[in-house]
C-alpha cells in the first residue's frame, strides 16, 4: 500500500506548492489535493492553472492520487433545489476534467445527504427520495467520467445516508459502472460501526482509503483525533484490506492543522501511517531518506 496525505491536512495559508513540497519531504508517496469554489486549486482555475500544479507534483517527485471537494455539503446532489442539482454536477465534471489533467484516477464524491448534522439549518431530505437522486446524479457522471479516465469514489460520510456496509455495496451494484465505487474513509463509520467490516463487504469496490482516528467516549464531531490517538482497530483494518487485496493509497485526512509549528503534524502523521503500515514490530513502510 502506498502513504498519502490529504491537503486538508494543512494549514489554509499554505499554498498547494508548499502543501506538496512538505508532503514529499515528510515522505508520503502522494497527496490528495482539494477542489474549492474559489482560489488557487478551484472552479475558477484554468487548465494552464492545473498543469502548472500537475508540473509542480512531478517535481517534487510525488503523486496526485486523487481529488476531492467539499463542496457537495453546499450543493449537495440530493438537494430538492434542481439548481443546487445542477450546480452539484458541474461542480462533479469539473472535478474529473481536473483530475484527469493532474494525473488523478480518482475523484472523491460525497453523494448527497439526507441531513447534515452539524448544520442546524440543513434541510432534511426524505432518505428514498434522496437515495434516488442520488443514484441518478451518478448515472448522469458516468459517460464524463469514462471521457475523462478517472473513475468517481463514493465516500461514507457523517450525512444520515448509505449507513451500512450493505447498503452502500447495494448501491454501488446498483449504479454497475467500473467508473464507479468506493471512498473507504476508516474513521467516519467507527461512530456506528467497525471499518474492517466495512472493508470486508465492500472487498474490490474500494477505490481509495481515507485514514482517521475516533475517540468513541467523546462520539460526536470533536471525537475525530490523531492517527493511534483513538479507537480505530488498526491491525484488523490492515489485515482486512490485506485479505480483499486493496493495494493503494491510505490517505490521512487529520483535521485541524496544529496551532504552532503545523509542519511537525505532517511528519507526525507520517510516522504514524508508518506504524500502522508496516509488516513487523520494528519496520517501517518508508523512511524520510528514501524520499
Amino acid at each position: 500500500m502506498k502513504k498519502g496525505i490529504n491537503q486538508w491536512s494543512f494549514p489554509s495559508s499554505y499554498t498547494v506548492e508548499e502543501c506538496v513540497r512538505l508532503a514529499s519531504a515528510a515522505g508520503f508517496d502522494g497527496i490528495e489535493l482539494c477542489l474549492s469554489e474559489t482560489g488557487e486549486l478551484s472552479l475558477d482555475s484554468s487548465t494552464q492553472d492545473i498543469s502548472r500544479i500537475a508540473q509542480t507534483a512531478r517535481q517534487a517527485g510525488i503523486e496526485i492520487p486523487s481529488l476531492a471537494t467539499g463542496l457537495y455539503w453546499k450543493y449537495s446532489p440530493t438537494a430538492s433545489d434542481p439548481s443546487v442539482r445542477s450546480k452539484a454536477q458541474e461542480i462533479a465534471r469539473k472535478q474529473l476534467e481536473f483530475a484527469s489533467l493532474l494525473g488523478a484516477d480518482t475523484i472523491l464524491y460525497v453523494p448527497g445527504a439526507v441531513n447534515v448534522p452539524w448544520d442546524p439549518g440543513s434541510e432534511i431530505v426524505d432518505y428514498e427520495t434522496a437515495y434516488g437522486r442520488a443514484k441518478e446524479s451518478l448515472l448522469c457522471l458516468v459517460e464524463h467520467a469514462e471521457r475523462a479516465g478517472v473513475t468517481i469514489a463514493v465516500e461514507n460520510v457523517w450525512n444520515k445516508f448509505l449507513l451500512s456496509p450493505l447498503e452502500m455495496r447495494a448501491f454501488i451494484d446498483e449504479v454497475n459502472h467500473p467508473r464507479v465505487g468506493s471512498y473507504m474513509d476508516v474513521g467516519n463509520v467507527l461512530i456506528s460501526g467497525y471499518p474492517e467490516q466495512w472493508i470486508r463487504i465492500l472487498g474490490p469496490r474500494i477505490l481509495k482509503v481515507h485514514v482517521k482516528d475516533f475517540k468513541l467516549e467523546i462520539g460526536n464531531i470533536q471525537g475525530f483525533t490523531d492517527l493511534l490517538h483513538g479507537d480505530v482497530n488498526w491491525p484488523g483494518v490492515i489485515s482486512a484490506l490485506t485479505d480483499v487485496g486493496y493495494d493503494g493509497y491510505l490517505i490521512a485526512e487529520i483535521m485541524p492543522p496544529y496551532r504552532y509549528y503545523a509542519e511537525k503534524m505532517i511528519y507526525d502523521i507520517s510516522s504514524s501511517l508508518d506504524r500502522i503500515m508496516a509488516k513487523g514490530p520494528a519496520t517501517s513502510h518508508r523512511t524520510h531518506a528514501e524520499k
